[in-house]
């Protein structure tokens, strides 16, 4: 099974947990999250679903994201500067690089950051049990250092 259609059968299931029917047009939303590479808003989710099904609603759009990211198979984003962005929770974890100009989202994994942070939580008296981080970035220009 692709890592798309195995995400789409999660998304599925927490519906169906929540009580919610799953529609045409649902099917339609949950194949657009399922394929997004990006970081897409709930505008832009209806517009792709829209190509898919013509009947999805902006309220369907919404409604089925709440209950996906309160089955925790959907995480939401508060990105600043920015309203809601969305995306599966089938990925390892990763970070974010936001560019300040373009709102592109780059993902990243660094395994420097995580044992940084781990020994600094550890130095403290802590554990991590989870953690965000999203770094603010613009392209240098050409030739500066």
């Amino acid at each position: 099974m692709s890592d798309a259609a195995d995400t789409t059968d999660k998304m599925t299931a927490a519906l169906r947990k929540a009580g919610i029917r799953v529609t045409r047009q649902r099917i339609a939303l949950l194949g657009v999250l399922a394929e997004a590479t990006d970081h897409p808003d709930a505008i832009e989710l209806h517009k792709r679903a829209k190509e898919i099904e013509q009947s999805v609603s902006l309220a369907t759009v919404y409604r089925t994201l709440t209950v996906l990211e309160e089955g925790g198979v959907v995480h939401r984003h508060a990105f600043d500067g920015g309203g809601a962005r969305f995306e599966t929770t089938h990925e390892e974890h990763h970070d974010h690089i936001l560019d300040v100009d373009t709102g592109e989202v780059i993902e990243f994994q660094s395994d420097k950051i995580e044992q940084l942070q781990d020994e600094i939580a550890r130095e403290l008296g802590y554990e991590v049990v989870h953690h965000r981080l999203e770094l603010y970035c613009r392209k240098k220009a050409a030739g500066s250092s």
